[in-house]
This record gives C-alpha cells, structure tokens and sequence, in this order.
C-alpha cells in the first residue's frame, strides 16, 4: 500500500478534497493535514513518517514544511501541485485539477 498525504495550510479546503478524491485509489491509502496551528488536522511527525509521498498544495508549504519537519522528512517524495487557495471544499476545478496533477505520481491502477 502507498500512503499519501497531502497537506495545505488549514486542512479545510484543499487537502481534505484531494484526501476525499484519492481515498478509493487502488493501492492508495491517502491522508491529509495542516501547516497552520489552526488546521483541522495539523501535520505531525507521526504523519509525515508515515507517509511515502508527501503533497503540498503550494511552494511556500513546502518551505514551511521542511523549516518546521525537515528532520521528519527521509525518503518521501515531496511534490509541489501548486494549487492556490482558490477553491472552496469539493469544488469540481478542484477535483478535475487533482485528477490531472496527481495520478501520475501515484502507483498505476
């Protein structure tokens, strides 16, 4: 099983999407989180070595991410979608935009 995660800033919007959109993917098992103290679900060390590879919705998440985890953070990929906090949860762009951007990075089906 490959485990993914995929983090924003709040866990509100993008990553619980894209959690919700890739949750059924063969061979997946998808989780997401926040970088912000506030999020829904914040980003942990426990979830970041669990995951093998790591989405970020924007570049400045991956510097926050690395400034704040960097030691959590061995062998996971950590891949930049840049996906701006332009959709609100489930937006249907937002679905058709993961649906682009993230199946190439993932296990085939």
């Amino acid at each position: 099983m490959h485990r993914i995660l995929f983090v924003c800033s709040r866990n509100r919007l993008r990553s619980p999407t894209a959690e919700e959109v890739f949750c059924n993917w063969p061979g997946v098992e998808a989780s997401s989180a926040g970088l912000d103290p506030d999020a829904a679900v914040p980003v942990t060390p426990e979830l970041l070595e669990w995951a093998d590879t790591i989405f970020v919705m924007e570049p400045t998440h991956r510097a926050k991410l690395s400034r704040k985890f960097g030691k959590y953070i061995k062998s996971q990929r950590v891949i930049c979608l840049n996906i701006p906090d332009d959709y609100e949860y489930r937006d249907e762009r937002l679905i058709r935009l993961l649906n682009t951007l993230v199946p190439k990075h993932l296990p085939s089906r």
